[in-house]
């Protein structure tokens, strides 16, 4: 069932509003840009570390032995990642020998979602109403039914578990990469974990059990609505899942579900530089490191072309976060002008899209402009190219703001003719 709930403000407090949020609109511009200039100074110095990394990069040839000939190296090598450690689940019981082991727990909860349409007045007013469903979904965390804004799904979408359990993940400590031992941020680069099937000791089912019954009465008790037949057993396995409650099919509010990956070991290629019997990061010139694992075999070029193309993916995208941070603040810096002129809805709604229209190109032009600078400072020629386009594009927007209002003035000229004339 929904509730729905209704707030109004007035046109005075959205104006207020609008004109406290032109400081938060500043620290976007500014921290937009701060983003922009740092990005592309970090891209330089990523590609730069890279390329001097390639440049003395070593084949580390055969790992089954030490060689102490390349310690202090930059080395690339593939081979086998093993480990002897076994990893264990304090909770379940669980034990295996592998690189990684996670459990990953989810509670059957009432979950509240909202919808909310906002609605312009005559008079510059605003009207929100949202509407708040509840559905019952499995959710990675307990959810506060108490925060619940319909008064009465406080009771009756009240949310209980039967076991307040956490995600759990252990790490190898000794893992081995022929004689040679990998880092932990070699470690935590190692991927491909699958499901694993569960098989619980049967001392651990029965005092999960008990544990889970002694739940389930506290829960009927605070939540008679929800009925679990007793005598049942309350602990289930399924594959790579534990269930905890009544009936796996049918599940009901506080049942629990655990899920385990395990990360074997496997095939894996590196860039790093030899010390000892393990490695490092290699330490560029400018300050940047360069060290990585990827699964599988890869060949010294690939790695370092994928190492190239990550760095331009994720400058791109600080690009476009910068870009946004600066259109946002400017948005906000001119809001009052929508507010001002929202007194007429549909004339505030025009007067908001011109401002969205300018903030966004204003927004791209300085974004432009700084990206272009910053690469004045670190590449010349790109930046001079970059700064001639962020001037055209400049000049075009002042260009077009002068020919509306040239156009504005010959319309007022055009009608004080005509009421002359008459």
């Amino acid at each position: 069932m929904a509730y729905t709930e209704t707030t109004s403000v007035s046109w005075l407090e959205r104006l207020g509003s609008s004109f406290r949020n032109i400081g938060v609109g500043i620290v976007l511009i500014v921290a937009g840009t701060i983003l922009l200039w740092w990005n592309e100074g970090n891209f330089v110095a990523t590609r730069d570390a890279l390329t001097e990394a390639r440049a003395v990069t070593q084949e580390l040839g055969d790992i089954t032995q030490l060689d102490t000939a390349k310690n202090g190296q930059l080395v690339h090598a593939a081979g086998a990642v093993e480990t002897k450690d076994m990893l264990s689940d304090p909770v379940f019981g669980l034990s295996i020998n592998a690189i990684r082991l996670e459990r990953s727990v989810e509670f059957y909860q009432w979950v509240e979602d909202s919808k909310s349409e906002k609605k312009k007045k005559l008079g510059g007013g605003e009207e929100t109403v949202t509407t708040y469903t509840y559905a019952a979904k499995w959710t990675a965390h307990p959810v506060d039914s108490s925060g619940f804004k319909d008064p009465k799904a406080r009771t009756e979408n009240r949310n209980v578990v039967l076991a307040a359990m956490e995600n759990f993940k252990v790490q190898a400590a000794n893992v081995s990469f022929g004689a040679y031992r990998l880092p932990d941020f070699m470690v935590n680069s190692i991927g491909g974990g699958a499901p694993v099937a569960v098989a619980l000791p049967e001392a651990t089912k029965t005092a999960l059990n008990k544990q889970m019954t002694l739940a389930a009465q506290q829960a009927k008790a605070a939540l008679p609505q929800v009925q679990r037949p007793e005598g049942v057993d309350l602990v289930s396995v399924s594959g790579d899942t534990v269930f905890l409650g009544a009936s796996p099919g049918m599940p009901q509010i506080g049942d629990v579900r655990v899920s385990f990956k395990e990360t074997k070991p496997g095939v894996a290629s590196i860039l790093a530089q030899v010390n000892g019997n393990t490695f490092e990061q290699y330490h560029a010139r400018n300050g940047k490191t360069v060290g990585m694992l990827s699964m599988g075999t890869h060949s010294l070029e690939n790695m370092y072309g994928d190492a190239q193309s990550a760095n331009a993916t994720m400058t791109w995208i600080l690009r476009l976060v910068g870009l946004l941070l600066v259109v946002f603040g400017l948005k906000m810096i001119v809001a009052p002008l929508e507010v001002l002129a929202s007194f007429i809805p549909l004339l505030g709604s025009i007067v908001g899209a011109g401002t969205g229209l300018v903030s966004a190109l204003l927004g791209f032009s300085w974004s432009l402009v700084v990206v272009s600078i910053a690469w004045l400072r670190f590449r010349p020629v790109v930046g001079i190219v970059m700064l001639v386009a962020a001037g055209v594009l400049i000049g075009l927007l002042h260009g077009r703001g002068r020919a509306r209002k040239a156009a504005i003035a010959q319309a007022a000229a055009t009608k004080t003719a005509g009421s002359a004339e008459n």
